[in-house]
């Protein structure tokens, strides 16, 4: 652990003293696939209890709010290969809003932009229900409109495998990016009002969207390829492309998205690993490491350097976080659970960022694209009232 300093110090309050004015969001969080998969709680809220600190995991209420987090992006997160996927969609989306139900003395249900700065002037944690992973729609339009209804506002295309109508950064392309039926998931979601996002796309996916969605989108964590050289983060030619889009990079906590040597070191593990992200995913870490020498470590300022790098490619005004904490069971050194924001935050302060800029990083970013989105879904839904007629000028069918 680096020692302290007087400067370091006073970055660190600077960083707390700004996020008591301005919203911290952090654009995705795992917790509600841990309460599913938890052995005592299996799904239920109130048995988990994230109303006290606990000792395992990384999220809950106290280290929330010790994090000034004034709202939070929760996954319902779908495996691709789920063969129940609209039940367990909407399984997830529950334990989502039981979340809101037991804990409303922490939690504000966010359904539109000045929801967020309603929950910070209430004291309380802007809640917002995301979809990560379209394999719930199975294949129709009518679910995203349903997951709409229930709160949803911010939909990752897929997961780490290929859909019908989607490919995935993570496998084998079989549609050379979107579909017609792809094209129209992305027309309805801006005509709906939600958020975009192409966290978990291919390099191909991500063109094509940035093409045809006429509302900002997000990635909503994930890092600089060129940095590391990992399938999930972004490419240059993207990163080109975002401004004329006005969309986000949201940076993410997931060690082998920023140090590339840890990728490589990772890189025999991830087919044995696939969607185990708990104790297995662990052991096999344990057993590679005494073949293959200690795990390389990611830091959080090789976190910053991907922020920086981001920043210089898109524009300060469209970079964000999205930490992906419970994404993975390991986390950077410096960043270990959701109290530690304003650790980053002080970073920024210390590599020369202004309180404008890092006030954007924060939050205000993602609360512009989020204002966008909405703005962009009353526009379209006075012209298209339903989804049936809206896409032939992208190619829907």
């Amino acid at each position: 652990m680096a020692r302290s300093t007087p400067d370091k110090d006073a970055s660190l309050q600077r960083a707390r003293d700004l996020l008591d004015k301005i919203p911290m969001i952090d654009g995705h969080n795992d917790l509600p696939w841990v309460i599913r998969n938890d052995k005592i709680a299996k799904g239920d809220v109130r048995h988990y209890d994230i109303a006290n600190r606990r000792n395992d995991g990384d999220t809950d209420i106290p280290r929330l709010r010790e994090g000034k987090v004034a709202a939070q992006v929760w996954a319902a997160f779908v495996p691709s290969d789920e063969p129940q996927p609209a039940r367990v969609t909407l399984e997830q989306i529950d334990i989502i809003l039981q979340m809101q139900a037991a804990h409303a003395d922490s939690f504000l249900p966010v359904t539109k932009p000045s929801d967020i700065l309603r929950a910070k002037r209430l004291g309380k944690i802007g809640s917002i229900l995301a979809v990560e992973g379209g394999v719930g729609l199975e294949n129709a339009l009518a679910p995203l409109r349903v997951w709409h209804a229930a709160g949803a506002r911010l939909m990752t295309l897929c997961h780490n495998g290929t859909l019908d109508w989607v490919d995935s950064a993570t496998d084998a392309p079989r549609h050379n990016g979107l579909t017609p039926f792809g094209k129209q998931v992305v027309g309805e979601l801006n005509r709906l009002g939600m958020i975009v996002d192409c966290a978990h796309v291919s390099p191909d996916v991500m063109r094509q969207v940035l093409e045809i969605s006429t509302a900002p989108i997000v990635f909503s964590h994930s890092n600089a390829r060129a940095l590391c050289d990992h399938p999930r983060n972004v490419p240059d030619d993207v990163l080109e492309k975002l401004p004329a889009n006005d969309g986000l990079v949201m940076a993410t906590f997931v060690p082998d998205f920023i140090n590339n040597d840890l990728r490589l070191w990772m890189q025999p593990l991830r087919e044995a690993i696939g969607n185990d992200f708990g104790a297995g995913r662990m052991a096999a870490i344990a057993a590679h490491e005494k073949t293959h020498g200690k795990r390389p470590e990611a830091t959080l300022e090789m976190l910053a350097d991907h922020i920086v790098y981001l920043a210089n490619k898109v524009g300060p005004k469209r970079v964000g976080i999205g930490s992906d904490f419970f994404g993975v069971p390991t986390t950077p050194t410096g960043l270990h659970d959701v109290s530690r924001f304003p650790h980053l935050l002080a970073e920024m302060y210390q590599r020369g960022w202004s309180d404008d800029t890092v006030a954007g990083l924060a939050g205000l970013n993602f609360l512009r694209v989020f204002r966008a989105v909405e703005r962009e879904g009353k526009r379209l839904r006075t012209t298209t009232p339903t989804g049936a007629a809206a896409f032939a000028a992208v190619g829907g069918g």
